[in-house]
């Protein structure tokens, strides 16, 4: 039963933590989430937040991080 707890303890912190994909030349000393990245495009493309944008920019951010 101990290896059934450890992959279920090891499983709940992989969900904790999104994934990490390296951009090597884009990104600058700090790490940026999905949601932070679409930000900064839209508001550079003129696009104007609206009040869901922030919920959305959060779940992206836990989904997929880049990385240097």
């Amino acid at each position: 039963m101990s290896g059934k707890k450890a992959r279920k303890d090891a499983k709940k912190e992989d969900e904790r933590q999104p994934p990490r994909i390296r951009l090597p030349g884009f990104i600058k000393d700090e790490d940026i989430g999905l949601g932070d990245f679409v930000t900064r495009v839209t508001s550079s493309a003129g696009v104007k937040p609206c009040g869901g944008c922030q919920r959305r920019a959060a779940a992206l951010n836990r989904w997929l991080v880049f990385t240097r």
